[in-house]
């Protein structure tokens, strides 16, 4: 598995630190292995090390309750500052005691937290002001293009716009093992995870209202229209139910919404967002006969790798034309368009115009799968295999 640098070196300026270094994602993103490689820098200067992984029955089977813990802990340590390394430890009860002790003498203490255990709005409530939290995503291109070199496989922009990045999924040499392996994740996190995490009785409505959101990413929604969508096409439901799942969803990591900037009135729009995957594969999951959504994937791409880049986005409202994201760094503002080709008359005329009366202060990109470049004095165009390789939007300046 490829070093993770981008992910390991903000974490790094706490390994020493009494707070708690808490790594959280959507399943099978790579924490466990980002873990391992912090715990493998580590130990080149002590062996003062505890790892325990509660997913592993033998562990959760001998430690099962906190004070077990507490006690192998205390048993096993050495003299010194001595480093945890807890993976999946929301499976314990009363994990959060444990932490809060812990962290209290001399250790310094890294967990992990999947999707269906450590979410967002539960260790902020136990453990606020006593932790560090860093995200982590799916493979980016190009961290797909150096794990893909070191299997000894290429991997074309298509199949990522398409299959995502979950890491495992290029273990796998064929189409038919790789589809059946994010099939089997898809279940995992829908099914195992939220409903019978939140015991979810409407089985119905959820799988309905996850399969339209999942395949309907990189577009403006509220909750007020997945409502009328779902009560039309399936069954009734309250908008509250509507925004209680589109949290479930959320919190599990497994869609993100950003917000509308209105620069008329200066301020985040709330009631309308956009909604993007953690990873495009959950849109082409759902697609038939394999008629793929490539173009809302690009834009959901896009998104994630602009995220990578840690850029500030919202997307914008230029007096009634949307433009695809306001990507801000600093003090510096990008707006961007992103479609899959200009080619078009009619789509060359629809990307350029949303740019229309935005100043030339901020710099105006187009994003395309085209090849040809499409850059005019006001607005540059950049290639999306350029664009994915990039580290910053001004590297192709």
């Amino acid at each position: 598995m490829i070093h993770r640098e981008h992910y390991i070196q903000p974490i790094r300026a706490f390994y020493e630190s009494d707070l708690i270094k808490i790594i959280t994602g959507i399943r099978r993103c790579g924490k466990s292995v980002i873990l391992e490689q912090i715990m493998q820098e580590i130990g080149r200067k002590t062996d003062n090390i505890i790892y325990l992984n509660f997913e592993d029955r033998r562990i959760s089977a001998n430690i099962a309750d906190e004070d077990a813990l507490l006690s192998y802990v205390e048993s096993h340590r050495k003299a010194g500052k001595c480093y945890l390394f807890f993976d999946e430890v929301q499976i314990l009860d009363g994990w959060q005691n444990v932490c809060k002790t812990l962290r209290l003498y001399d250790y310094s203490l890294f967990i992990t937290g999947s999707n269906s255990k450590l979410l967002s709005g539960e260790f902020t409530k136990e453990l606020s002001g006593r932790y560090v939290a860093f995200r982590v995503r799916p493979f980016v291109y190009k961290e797909i293009t150096t794990y893909a070199k070191e299997l000894g496989k290429e991997i074309s922009v298509t199949d990522y716009l398409v299959w995502g990045g979950f890491p495992k999924r290029f273990e796998f040499d064929s189409p038919e093992a790789q589809r059946r392996y994010l099939n089997d994740l898809d279940d995992t996190i829908i099914i195992n995870d939220l409903m019978h995490r939140y015991h979810i009785r409407k089985e119905n409505l959820f799988k309905n209202l996850v399969n339209y959101v999942l395949r309907s990413n990189s577009r403006i929604f509220s909750a007020k229209s997945i409502h009328d969508y779902i009560r039309k096409e399936h069954e009734s439901c309250s908008v509250n139910t509507i925004m209680k799942y589109l949290g479930y969803l959320e919190e599990a990591y497994i869609i993100e919404s950003v917000r509308q900037y209105s620069p008329k009135a200066k301020k985040i729009l709330r009631f309308y967002t956009k909604i993007y995957n953690a990873d495009a594969a959950f849109n082409s999951l759902r697609c038939p006969d394999n008629h793929f959504d490539l173009t809302h994937n690009l834009e959901n791409i896009v998104y994630l790798e602009l995220l990578y880049m840690n850029y500030d986005i919202w997307v914008y409202n230029n007096a009634g034309k949307e433009i695809d994201f306001l990507a801000r760094s600093g003090n510096k503002s990008y707006f961007i368009q992103v479609a899959y080709s200009v080619a078009d008359d009619k789509a060359y005329t629809r990307e350029f115009e949303a740019f229309k009366n935005i100043d030339n202060l901020s710099q105006k990109i187009l994003i395309t799968n085209d090849e040809i470049d499409y850059s005019t004095s006001a607005v540059r165009h950049i290639c999306l295999k350029d664009f994915l390789l990039m580290h910053d939007l001004d590297e192709w300046r």
